[in-house]
């Protein structure tokens, strides 16, 4: 007999990517319940071949769920994964609610996944934030090849990072441009259609945005709190994947040959690097992939021991609902949760 997955936040973005790769990984779920705010309740998602009817979260009884996927938002996750997971199931927060708790692990499977078994303190295990995801996944080889000092990195963020209304936003101002029509802007600070704009989520008092933050936070966390990491965080017209551009300053030399070579070995890496026109690897082929993709490495003759290279991910996928779902699967790989239908 298999679980019974809860997706919590359904209707949304992720939510929504969540349902897909469950499917498309056919996790082993004998049920799978779709779960939104009230005002959503009785919206249709799509779950394989099959079509679930949002369930109100107000009102669910959690107590025979094994897993609960959360991707409801900060505010919610705060209110609602203690109590799921005082019913027994084990939460994976997509929100940024848990991360920097010490109780809470903070897991990207390829990179350490060992501290999935610090869930059992709260019952809640944290997603990274997407922009983090993908960045760690490439860090993680080339550390334990020759151990990072510093990390210099600028991002290039979809809207779909911002939801659905960010996605909207971009269409409309888009279709407004080409008809002359007015720009609304709503979502963000400034029109993004044919714009870039440096600024993501709020400003903190050391000229830093909380986004920016977040990447040097979590990366800290999840992969060695010695490394020194600074990031500028930029918002582009593009509707989904993530792309950085990154510098890394080494503490051993690590040739360009080496680099690729221990990347083309890592989980969840595939380099595509060739020095000609289109040997790269850009956001709109990253879309719909899990992998993410390193491509545009060189030497950094700036310092002793440095590289540059350029990553994409589908923050949608790598930076949010597949790294749940691969978390999902560690636990149950790792013999760490059994279903309570087993129990019974």
């Amino acid at each position: 007999m298999g679980y019974k997955v809860a997706v919590v936040g359904a209707t949304g973005n992720v939510g929504r990517e969540m349902l897909e790769i469950l499917a498309e990984r056919r996790f082993p779920a004998d049920e799978v319940v779709a779960i939104a705010s009230r005002r959503s309740q009785g919206v249709e998602v799509s779950y394989g071949d099959k079509t679930l009817k949002a369930k109100a979260l107000e009102h669910y009884d959690f107590s025979d769920i094994d897993i609960c996927l959360m991707s409801a938002g900060g505010a919610v996750s705060k209110e609602w994964s203690p109590k799921i997971a005082a019913q027994g199931a084990v939460v994976i927060d997509n929100s940024s609610q848990w991360r920097m708790d010490p109780d809470v692990p903070l897991v990207v499977p390829e990179v350490n996944a060992d501290a999935i078994a610090g869930f059992t303190k709260k019952g809640i295990i944290a997603n990274p934030n997407c922009s983090t995801a993908q960045l760690v996944v490439v860090l993680k080889p080339l550390h334990d090849k020759a151990k990072i000092k510093r990390v210099v990195v600028s991002t290039y963020q979809s809207v779909s990072g911002a939801g659905k209304d960010g996605m909207d936003e971009l269409d409309r101002q888009t279709k407004a441009v080409y008809s002359l029509g007015e720009l609304e802007t709503k979502k963000f600070t400034k029109r993004i259609a044919f714009n870039v704009i440096p600024h993501i989520d709020v400003f903190m008092d050391d000229g830093y945005t909380k986004e920016e933050w977040k990447m040097v936070a979590e990366t800290k966390k999840i992969l060695d709190p010695k490394i020194k990491l600074t990031a500028t965080c930029v918002r582009v017209p593009v509707f989904i994947s993530h792309s950085e551009a990154v510098n890394i300053e080494f503490e051993n030399e690590i040739t360009v040959d080496e680099a690729h070579e221990v990347l083309r070995n890592a989980p969840g890496v595939l380099v595509v690097d060739k020095r000609e026109n289109g040997g790269y690897v850009t956001p709109y082929e990253a879309a719909g992939e899990d992998a993410t993709y390193v491509s545009r490495v060189r030497e950094d003759p700036t310092v002793d021991h440095g590289l540059a290279l350029w990553c994409v991910s589908d923050n949608l996928r790598k930076g949010a609902a597949l790294n749940a779902i691969q978390i999902a699967e560690s636990l149950i790989n790792r013999k760490l949760i059994t279903a309570k239908q087993k129990a019974a």
